[in-house]
């Protein structure tokens, strides 16, 4: 098995636990035994647990926001909007745990690297949304008094939080049914024409 498949099953298996017990509950050895891989090639690819855990957070961050840019691309700035949000549910339908361990570690003050998780969401998968905004202010399509960074934070908070309540309570609801929804709620509080 190659360094590369090696890392993704160990981040895979982190994810999924610390996803379910949280950083502090879960060992070394429970990461290794799910992923299938000695103790020691955990230590060899990443040095330590926090290591791993921060440069797991790297890992789907990068993932995330490169989804996000590339929902954006080309596109007028409200159908940069729309996919944007489109594309981060899909993501969190497919990568739950990740959002998830994302909730629950990333500003969480004990254990983990969590301001360096908080920020790069910040410079890497908010402020994609946030140029998609910034894009739609300047064309006028959405009010000129928006305070961009908040609305950012804020579209992409709704969007993580609805989709976890999506796939954890509402599974057989269609995503196009929570992307409507979603951008129905948006449409009306961003435009140009609200208050």
């Amino acid at each position: 098995m190659s360094r590369t498949a090696t890392r993704e099953r160990v981040f895979a298996a982190a994810i999924e636990l610390i996803a379910a017990q949280g950083f502090t509950g879960t060992t070394v050895d429970q990461i290794a035994e799910q992923a299938g891989v000695a103790k020691g090639t955990v230590y060899y690819n990443f040095g330590s647990k926090a290591a791993l855990f921060t440069e797991l957070l790297d890992y789907g961050i990068e993932r995330l926001s490169t989804t996000l840019r590339e929902a954006a691309g080309g596109r007028k700035p409200l159908d940069a909007l729309e996919a944007v949000v489109g594309a981060e549910l899909a993501f969190i339908g497919e990568h739950e745990s990740f959002a998830r361990l994302l909730i629950a570690e990333a500003w969480r003050s004990g254990g983990g690297d969590w301001r360096h998780a908080a920020r790069l969401i910040r410079e890497q998968a908010i402020d994609v949304i946030a140029d998609v905004l910034r894009a739609a202010v300047g064309a006028g399509e959405l009010r000129e008094d928006l305070d961009i960074g908040i609305a950012a934070t804020a579209v992409f908070g709704m969007v993580i939080t609805v989709a976890l309540d999506w796939r954890a309570l509402q599974p057989d609801r269609p995503l196009t049914e929570v992307h409507t929804t979603l951008m129905d709620l948006l449409r009306g509080r961003l435009s140009a024409g609200s208050a």
